[in-house]
């Protein structure tokens, strides 16, 4: 009888942890940063944090872009194109806000994205706060 109760702990304890662990790898938080068992082991949460981690860092640098461009006295009133290429797959953009007819103009627009040789933007306004990132 002993052995028979002292299994049935085990067991479940056992049990309990699954459901525990189970519970809390599906729980995501606030802002979707938990991944379930199954984005785990398919590997789509790496594809997530890689593609959360591109876009940070393009933010970044087109920040540290336009800080130079304006430290350097460029004129940026016509939201020309910052850089075609600030990290790959992703360009750099000087927009209005709101914007303007201006900020459609190809000329002022990044070739690389038009082209569609780079597929993400991060846009910038002239006071360098980040309108859009996509």
């Amino acid at each position: 009888m002993g052995k028979i109760v002292i299994i049935l702990v085990v067991v479940g304890s056992m049990v309990g942890a699954v459901i525990l662990i189970g519970s809390f790898l599906n729980d995501k938080g606030d802002d979707g940063s938990s991944f379930s068992p199954v984005e785990i082991l398919t590997g789509s949460a790496d594809i997530q944090i890689k593609q959360q981690a591109d876009k940070d860092l393009a933010i970044a640098k087109a920040i540290e872009l336009w800080r130079a461009a304006l430290l350097s006295g460029d004129d940026l009133s016509s939201g020309p194109c910052l850089s075609n290429r600030v990290i790959p797959d992703w360009v750099a953009d000087v927009v209005h806000n709101p914007r303007q007819d201006i900020d459609n103009l190809p000329a002022n627009q990044c070739s690389a994205y038009l082209s569609g040789e780079a597929k993400h933007f991060v846009e910038i306004d002239l006071e360098g706060n980040v309108i859009k990132a996509e």
